[in-house]
């Protein structure tokens, strides 16, 4: 009895331990890198719904040619003009298999451009691999996990 007791307790621990191993939560900051330049660009804070799917909204700019509080100035309609910072640019991603997300909308608002959306976390929990499509033509960038 007191050896499956042990037994248990490890397997608790382990998990505790080794969490992105079973199914990792994309929720919280990610660092953007901008797949042009490869540089840090922005802070997105990711939400995930209780249906699965995921919203981001930018939390911080780290680098701009715009200054450090820049304005969606290419956007139309309600977004003409907004402080990008706080502006929700990634929405309705919906779960697709483990660690996986599709069919969601990714703006950038530096060209007033909607992408289809896609992204795969990685399995140690640290990376998001996030892909926005016009037609077959796609771009990707690495989203790095803040600490």
């Amino acid at each position: 009895m007191r050896c499956k007791s042990v037994r248990a307790g490890l397997a608790v621990l382990l998990l505790a331990c080794f969490p992105t191993a079973y199914g990792a939560s994309p929720d919280g900051r990610w660092q953007t890198i901008d797949d042009e330049t490869g540089q840090p660009k922005s802070i997105i804070t990711l939400t995930q719904a209780s249906d699965g799917s995921l919203n981001g909204r930018v939390t911080e700019i780290l680098q701009s040619d715009k200054g450090p509080n820049p304005r969606c100035e290419k956007c139309e309609g309600e977004r003409h003009n907004q402080p990008i910072v706080g502006m929700t640019i990634l929405w309705d991603l919906r779960p697709e298999g483990d660690n996986a997300w599709n069919a969601g909308t990714i703006l950038d608002p530096s060209k007033d451009k909607t992408y289809r959306a896609k992204a795969k976390l990685a399995e140690d929990g640290q990376t998001l691999e996030v892909s926005g499509c016009i037609v077959f033509i796609c771009r990707s960038q690495t989203w790095l996990r803040e600490p």
